[in-house]
């Protein structure tokens, strides 16, 4: 009789399943992604560790701390386990009685709870690092840093701008995303295929405003700015220089009559009165950029519906009817709230006001204005061509005074080449013509798109144009310094516009060379 073998004991078991675990793991697919997860986990916690401990802001750093490195380790985690899948099936079709149908589980054998704890220790610690890379990687996401300094070359305009504005403390999804799942999910969503343009290259040149997609004004910037707040008369010093030798300072206070006011405690009055605060209004524009408004409607507080239109390019009822009409709110006026691109006169005189350009180096308003206006191809060329008609200009005009202000004279190239390196984009063809600043009436239509004395009622009412119905001149003297005596005065231009009264400031005042 032959001898019978002795059935195997739970030592032998054991020893059966950690040596098919240890073969399972030794799947090639597996291997890598053993790999990928150690390489992965070891870089991030390095980064993790620069982003606390350092200084600077990286924008890449974030990018693949926690979006690239997590997404890679996600990977290598999908692979171990599909890897000692298809092992175990590739070993049961070579052995199929050796390897079972299924794992064994018995927690009564050592081996087997030391597997369940490591198991639970790195789950553990998965989780942990899962969740504060999820809140950081939402955090970065997030960022202003994200938002302006990732995407260099698309976005710098648009950043450059923002930095030098008086949002520039404000985050950027404040504004363009705000509180909210929903609005992150949209912004995210809309952000992929913004990701997608870039790589493909695909983006348009310039960036297309205004954004449609972004959030009512109402639950962005009057989170903020409350329109029922009565806010009187403002004080605003506007210093133009002119364009002679002696660059003339002009300086011209107003008392802006912004308004505002509860209509519960009395009536709305001033700029404000047009935020749908007492009375509502809506408007038809010809073009994305409301550049032109043919049609205008006004309803007032007890119901009454007045419309106004154009005297040139008026609408048909049926254009009328079919048109979209748009509510007038915040952006209708204040369409760059933080991304302001200045045209070269404007900018020009910002400079020369707060002293970073010399007012005594003789005609540097009309040269530093003239050589900004001219369009470069690149930074590059309009940082040489600044450069050399500046410093060309003041040697061949006066070689004695060159030689003895060449200091003030490069720092006036410095200052002009950093004029335009805030406000010009040759690559991302931005300038002041591609964005338009609807707040005022100076350089762009703006006030007088609606105000300009041609929109008329069917009764004959008119949309007024006269200075004093939104501001009040004050006095104002020649020599930098700002007269601030009580009462308005009729605005007094420097040149006799008597013979072209009517006609809109920005028809000659182009923001460029004269």
């Amino acid at each position: 009789m032959p001898p019978q073998e002795n059935p195997p004991t739970e030592k032998d078991q054991a020893s059966v399943t950690s040596r098919i675990s240890v073969g399972l793991l030794r799947s090639p697919l597996s291997i890598a992604g053993a790999v990928l997860i150690t390489l992965s986990l070891a870089n991030i916690i390095f980064l993790l560790l620069i982003a606390i401990f350092g200084s600077e802001d990286k924008p890449y750093l974030g990018i693949f701390a926690f979006i690239v490195l997590p997404a890679i380790m996600v990977v290598g985690l999908i692979m171990v386990p599909l890897g000692m899948l298809m092992r175990r099936r590739r070993l049961r079709k070579l052995a199929p009685g050796e390897v079972p149908a299924y794992p064994r589980i018995d927690l009564n054998q050592p081996a087997q709870r030391r597997v369940l704890a490591y198991a639970a220790a790195f789950f553990l610690l998965l989780v942990v690092m899962s969740a504060v890379l999820s809140y950081r990687a939402y955090q970065f996401t997030d960022s202003v840093g994200f938002c302006g300094a990732t995407c260099h070359t698309p976005m710098k305009p648009e950043f450059t701008a923002y930095q030098d504005s008086p949002h520039a403390r404000v985050p950027c999804v404040s504004c363009h995303v705000g509180p909210g799942a929903t609005w992150y999910v949209r912004s995210k969503l809309s952000g992929t295929y913004q990701v997608y343009a870039v790589f493909r290259d695909i983006y348009p040149r310039p960036i297309t405003t205004p954004i449609s997609d972004l959030r009512p004004v109402q639950q962005a910037c009057e989170e903020c700015h409350w329109p029922q707040k009565f806010y009187g008369a403002q004080l605003k010093v506007f210093n133009h220089f002119g364009y002679d030798k002696s660059n003339t300072p002009r300086v011209i206070p107003i008392l802006i009559k912004t308004g505002g006011g509860d209509p519960n405690f009395g009536s709305a009055t001033g700029i404000h009165w047009h935020m749908n605060i007492a009375y509502k209004i809506w408007y038809i524009a010809k073009d994305p950029q409301s550049r032109v408004i043919p049609w205008v409607r006004v309803k007032d507080t007890e119901g009454r519906v007045t419309e106004y239109m154009a005297k040139n390019g008026a609408l048909t009822p049926a254009e009328i009817s079919q048109a979209p009409k748009r509510v007038m709110d915040c952006v209708s006026c204040h369409d760059r709230p933080a991304h302001r691109f200045l045209p070269p006169d404007a900018a020009v005189d910002q400079s020369l006001a707060s002293g970073r350009l010399d007012r005594s180096l003789p005609f540097i308003k009309r040269q530093a204005v003239q050589v900004l206006t001219k369009t470069y191809s690149s930074d590059e060329e309009a940082m040489e061509a600044i450069a050399t008609n500046l410093d060309a200009f003041y040697r061949s005009d006066d070689p004695q005074a060159y030689a003895q202000r060449k200091v003030q004279i490069d720092a006036a190239i410095t200052e002009v080449q950093q004029v335009y390196e805030r406000n010009f984009f040759p690559y991302m063809k931005v300038d002041w013509h591609t964005h338009p600043d609807n707040i005022g009436h100076l350089y762009y239509p703006g006030c007088f798109r609606c105000h300009d004395g041609k929109h008329v009622s069917p009764d004959g009412r008119v949309i007024s144009q006269a200075c004093d119905t939104c501001h009040t001149f004050l006095d104002g003297n020649q020599d930098g310094q700002p007269n601030m005596s009580l009462g308005g005065k009729p605005f007094a231009h420097p040149i006799d516009l008597k013979s072209i009264s009517g006609m809109l400031c920005s028809t000659c005042h182009t923001g460029g060379a004269l």
